[in-house]
């Protein structure tokens, strides 16, 4: 039976990695060992893995994780209040299939959808 999914990204830096997800998405490191190359990320339920890749060019970056949430509209502004860059084209709407959703980009180029079932 699977139980849940923890997603692995790259990162091209663990200090500017932990810088966004940390002060900006409010985020918070998880695990006692503090790995070089390795970092692991916690908001509420969900965890987030990334792996160094310092050489990734973040133009042919094409990580993506999908996160759902119960309070989309106070999640949105409360990125949007803390002047963090929404993706052009993910500003919050209903898409066709049923989900209020939004995207950003992190500073690697990972695409951030965050979602609700409308």
């Amino acid at each position: 039976m699977l139980t849940e999914i923890n997603p692995k990204l790259p990162m091209r830096s663990k200090k500017t990695t932990k810088d966004y997800y940390i002060d900006g998405l409010g985020f918070e490191e998880f695990g006692s060992a503090d790995f070089d190359d390795y970092l692991m990320l916690q908001k509420d339920q969900i965890q987030i893995h990334f792996f160094e890749f310092k050489d990734l060019d973040p133009k042919e970056n094409y990580g993506q994780v999908y996160i759902r949430t119960n309070a989309i509209e106070a999640l949105y502004k409360s990125f949007l209040d803390k002047n963090l860059s929404i993706h052009p084209n993910g500003k919050l709407q209903i898409k066709p299939w049923g989900q209020k959703e939004f995207s950003m980009l992190d500073p690697d180029n990972n695409l951030l959808t965050f979602g609700k079932s409308v």
